[in-house]
Parts: C-alpha cells; sequence; structure tokens
C-alpha cells in the first residue's frame, strides 16, 4: 500500500502535470472504484485543478466550485501519466482521468478492487481523513501524546490511521528497525528515552524515503512504487543479514500482517513467535490492511 513518502512523490509528480488543467473527464471501468453519488462525479468536469493535498495515505484533488476528488490506492491502486485518451483495459485499468495534456491511469493488480474513489465538497473533505498527526509538521511533545494515547504494540500504534498520518505496513518496519524498539512493546510502556528516540527515527526515516524516491522519479512521473524497496534495512528482507549486525532479519506473521524486525538490534536476540502471540495480536491488530484503513475518527482505544 502506498504510504507517506508514495504519496508525497506521486502528488509531486501530479502537480506538475494536471494543476491549472481542465478535468475533461473521468472513465472508469471498475463499477467499485466510485464509493460517492452527491455531488455527482460528472459535476467536476470541465473545471481546472486549483489545488492537491495528502489526506492520509490518500491523494485528494481539488478543482474549481470547492470540489474534491479523493483517491484512496488502497495495496494494489497504482497510478500512470499516459497520452491524453489512454485505453483503459481490463483486468488492471481501472479508470482515467483525462486532461487536455494527457490522462492519468489509475489501475489495481488482482480480482479485487479495493480502490476508491470520492467526489466530495470542502467541508465534508475533513470526514475523509482519521485524524492522525502529521510526523513531519509536529512536536515532540505531541507525538508522544499521541503515541501514549492507548497502550498499543508499537507496530499496530505507528500503522494507526487514527494515531499517525500515512504510515503504513513497510515503513513502520524501517522505523522501529531504525529506532532500535521491538514492534511489540507497549506504548505506555516505553520510556522517555524510547519516545525521544523513535521521534526521531520515525522523522528521519520518512524524510529519508521521501528524498530517495524524489531522487529515483527526477522528472520522470514514479512508476516503480512498491512496498519492498531496495535499500530497506527491514521490510521485506525475511531471513536475509541485518545491514547493521549481521543477523538474519525474522518475521511475525498474523492474518493478513506480517513484521520484520532484528532481534538482535530491537528485541535483545529474542524471536517473536507467532502462535505465542496470537492472543496478544488479536487483541491489538485488525486481521486485514482494509480493516486497518476502515478506522476513522480520533479515537483510539479500542483496537
Amino acid at each position: 500500500m502506498p504510504e507517506l513518502p508514495d504519496v508525497v512523490v506521486y502528488i509531486e509528480a501530479i502537480k506538475k502535470r494536471i494543476l491549472g488543467q481542465k478535468l475533461e473527464t473521468v472513465r472508469i471501468v471498475s463499477p467499485f472504484l466510485l464509493r460517492t453519488v452527491d455531488p455527482p462525479l460528472e459535476s467536476a468536469y470541465g473545471k481546472n485543478v486549483t489545488h492537491l493535498r495528502r489526506v492520509g495515505k490518500r491523494i485528494a484533488v481539488g478543482v474549481e466550485g470547492d470540489l474534491w476528488l479523493v483517491l484512496h490506492l488502497m495495496i494494489a491502486g497504482r497510478l500512470h501519466w499516459r497520452a491524453r485518451g489512454v485505453k483503459v483495459s481490463k483486468p488492471r485499468g481501472v479508470a482515467a482521468f483525462d486532461f487536455s495534456n494527457g490522462s492519468l491511469l489509475l489501475t489495481e493488480a488482482g480480482s479485487q478492487k479495493r480502490a476508491s474513489l470520492h467526489v466530495v465538497a470542502e467541508e465534508d473533505l475533513r470526514a475523509l481523513d482519521p485524524g492522525g498527526l502529521e510526523v513531519l509538521e509536529a512536536s515532540e511533545e505531541s507525538f508522544a501524546k499521541a503515541l501514549t494515547s492507548a497502550n498499543h504494540t508499537l507496530k499496530r500504534a505507528l500503522s494507526d490511521p487514527r494515531l499517525f498520518s500515512g504510515i503504513g505496513n513497510a515503513y513502520s518496519d524501517e522505523i522501529l528497525f531504525e529506532a532500535r524498539l521491538s514492534p511489540l512493546a507497549l506504548t505506555q510502556k516505553l520510556s522517555p528515552d524510547d519516545i525521544e528516540r523513535l521521534f526521531a527515527a520515525t522523522r528521519a526515516t520518512l524524510n529519508r524515503w521521501v528524498n530517495r524516491l524524489r531522487e529515483e522519479a527526477g522528472d520522470s512521473f514514479p512508476e516503480k512504487v512498491t512496498a519492498f524497496r531496495e535499500g530497506m534495512a527491514a521490510h521485506g528482507r525475511y531471513q536475509q543479514p541485518c545491514p547493521r549486525c549481521g543477523s538474519k532479519i525474522q518475521r511475525i506473521r498474523y492474518a493478513a500482517n506480517e513484521t520484520n524486525y532484528c532481534p538482535k538490534c530491537q528485541t535483545n536476540g529474542k524471536l517473536l513467535a507467532d502462535r505465542a502471540l496470537s492472543r496478544l495480536l488479536r487483541d491489538d491488530w485488525p486481521k486485514t490492511p482494509e480493516e486497518l484503513e476502515s478506522l476513522t475518527g480520533r479515537s483510539a482505544k479500542s483496537p
């Protein structure tokens, strides 16, 4: 699922191409994409793009008349910049947003189409925001307050969109590796030093990957958006050597979720066995990424 660094770079690339351009039409192939009926999608046709904004992991495109098209790519949705009028071909083609200078093509791998498009007025845009803290704009004090507002595992807390904006499975692994903290440490049991280290690691990791992905894309449209990237320290590197100590990266699997960590750097050499943790994970972790993404509102006191 594209997370904060990926979405930031997507928005920068889209902004270069469509800001000030007129949205001519949207051609939707998948009937599951559009999730709203009022205002109608057609009310955005013929209007110039005035704003682009990130709302958590969503991409919000504002057009004249205070209308917003809000796109959530979920796990398998990806964007591509193509020649105007590009054919939207099944099974991967989902929709095309046509502008006078080109088309923004949305594709989605797999048979389950979970990407979503909402058309909302300005005053309703806030309802699509789960309310998580923007860590790159936040103080350490506000970070600590959000982190300890409920007693979750660190992995769950970082990935909860009601607590922190734009962080998911991949970058939470990288953040915890950077901070040398166990993914199953409980937020309300952390020391002040732990919280300070986690705050610094979160900001450093997100900034580093935004800059790296920005450099990789250059002036081109970002096409290689994936959760598994060369240069990641822990995520997707099960059984590969830790770049810091050389120990093998380990993982915890629960339902559709996976956590990667270094036992020597993060858990004092202890392996975190899946079956021994089933009750803890069941109580603290949604079974699917979609379930986690569906969480809304600022309260995070229940899993």
